[in-house]
């Protein structure tokens, strides 16, 4: 629309002619909107409201007589308010870089003042102490001309080679050092402490590493040697096990042949030595009795007729005895003994049959039956004389 105008965000509009101004301004003063301007009637200028800078570089004596170089930045603006903005437009609208001039001399005049009543310690270790007198001590003047100070900081303090700052720094420069070569050293041994530790932690590491394999080795050794014997050993194991079988059987073998010799060696020979034995023990009988008969003179033909019938008794004896189904317990004794018993029957039938016959008269017999019992002993048959009748 013609003679509509607005101002930027960061722009205040004056519009003069009129009596339009506040507190008898000369002007009217419009910001965050737009407004309706006639032409030839009515003149528009712009202030601007956004952030300017200053740098102040001021040689400064202090308390103490020493001169400092201080660099300081100002960051400034005109004030928000319609009072700072016609106060900042009546004095910088028709030229706005003089504010930064303007701006300049009065904190450089404001950081003279305030170096000069404290000593160059207290500027350097409290220089946002110094910021804030310098701000207090512009607040109102910086007002007056309608500006604002936003911040103010103090860039560097030199003594101009002076080395009265060194000086100063050099007590605190040595036990920084002091401190730092001790921190270095705590450092240092540590370190080496770390590292004396850590090739301990690796050694004893190893160590048990080496302890593990050799373990290791050993079962693997062991296993490989038993795996290697298992074979061998089995086999021997295998072999002892024939063996045993094998002595078994011999043993076994060996037994047998025992018993098989003394079936069909020894028992016979034992039998035969026994038959020789009894038949030799008859005629020795046989003798004796023929001894006895030729000493009695009233049984002469009995005697002789037993006498001549006792090898018979004997003899059949003998052969019942080697034909019998004997078991010896004691060898050639118990052979021995069976001879000696029939012996001993055999003689017991004679002297019976002695004694039965009346006289002389019966002394003839026809015969003696002798077979061997059940159990290796011999029993007499009944005896029959020569004739058929009774004695009388």
């Amino acid at each position: 629309m013609l003679g509509y105008r607005v101002p930027r965000p960061d722009e205040a509009m004056l519009i003069s002619g009129g009596r339009y101004g506040r507190s008898g301004a000369p002007f009217k003063v419009i910001t965050g909107h737009g407004a309706l301007v006639l032409p030839f009637i009515r003149k528009v200028s712009f202030l601007t409201l956004s952030m300017c800078e200053a740098e102040v570089s001021e040689t400064c004596v202090t308390k103490q007589g020493i001169s400092l170089n201080v660099r300081s930045v100002i960051a400034f603006k005109v004030g928000n308010d319609e009072e700072s903005i016609v106060n900042a437009g009546q004095r910088f609208l028709s030229d706005q870089d003089q504010m930064s001039t303007l701006t300049g001399r009065i904190f450089a005049g404001h950081l003279r003042s305030i170096i000069g009543s404290m000593t160059v310690e207290e500027i350097v270790t409290e220089r946002q102490k110094l910021a804030s007198e310098v701000l207090d001590g512009s607040k109102a003047e910086m007002a007056r001309i309608g500006l604002t100070v936003d911040s103010l900081q103090i860039q560097s303090i030199d003594d101009m080679n002076t080395g009265y700052i060194d000086a100063m720094a050099a007590p605190h420069n040595a036990a920084i050092q002091r401190q730092a070569q001790i921190a270095q050293a705590q450092a240092n041994q540590a370190a080496a402490e770390a590292q004396q530790q850590s090739q301990r932690a690796q050694a004893e590491y190893a160590r048990q590493t080496s302890v593990v394999q050799a373990q290791y080795k050993a079962e693997v050794d062991k296993a490989q040697a038993e795996a290697g014997q298992a074979g061998p050993l089995a086999q021997a194991q295998a072999q002892l096990g024939v063996l045993a079988a094998q002595a078994e059987l011999a043993e076994r073998q060996a037994g047998l042949r025992q018993r098989q010799l003394v079936a069909e060696v020894i028992k016979p020979a034992e039998a035969e030595a026994e038959k020789v034995r009894v038949l030799a023990q008859a005629d020795a009988q046989r003798t004796r009795v023929q001894a006895e008969a030729a000493a009695s003179n009233d049984r002469v033909a009995l005697d002789k007729v037993l006498i001549d019938q006792l090898p018979q008794i004997v003899r059949e004896a003998a052969a019942g005895l080697a034909g019998a189904n004997l078991t010896v317990l004691n060898g050639s004794a118990g052979l021995s003994e069976v001879a000696a018993g029939l012996v001993s029957q055999g003689l017991a039938i004679l002297e019976a049959v002695k004694k039965n016959m009346p006289g002389p008269a019966n002394s003839g017999f026809t015969s003696l039956d002798l077979s061997p019992g059940d159990n290796g002993a011999s029993q007499n048959s009944p005896v029959s004389p020569a004739g058929s009748g009774a004695p009388g």
